[in-house]
């Protein structure tokens, strides 16, 4: 009998596992997020939604309503002037660390007219940014820049 042994694995072997390790490593990369993006990217999708909110009030009620982040840069609160007491809005951030710099002016003006100017806001969370913007027709939305 002239049976030969096999020694080793073939080349199509080694790259069938290698393969499967790059895929397995490239989900589990995919699958750890930072949570300081994700914790940013949470309070941009809330402070859009305040804001629409403040701008429909500001629209039905008719009255000049302005959001704006409050105190120094850093700071961990921001405002709603001109919304009558009924409406209670939130003040601060739910996660610590973010601040918002409004561009182009200290406070982002929401109603009561149906058009405002165009608005750009900047959130900040350690070397993270976010943005929201409006044309002032659409509703705010953010962008990563």
């Amino acid at each position: 009998m002239n049976a030969r042994r096999h020694r080793g694995f073939t080349l199509i072997e080694l790259l069938v596992v290698l393969a499967l390790i790059a895929v397995a490593s490239g989900l589990v990369s995919l699958a750890i997020r930072d949570p300081n993006a994700t914790a940013l990217e949470q309070e941009a999708a809330r402070l859009a939604a305040l804001l629409e909110s403040a701008r429909a009030e500001a629209r039905a009620s008719g009255l000049l309503v302005r959001w704006e982040p409050h105190g120094s840069a850093g700071s961990s609160e921001f405002r709603f002037l001109g919304l009558p007491l009924s409406a209670e809005m939130p003040q601060n951030w739910l996660a610590p660390g973010i601040s918002a710099e409004v561009v182009g002016g200290g406070a982002v003006v929401l109603g009561p007219e149906p058009l405002i100017g165009a608005q750009r806001i900047v959130l900040n969370l350690e070397d993270r940014h976010l943005t929201l913007v409006t044309d002032g027709l659409g509703p705010f939305e953010v962008v990563n820049e």
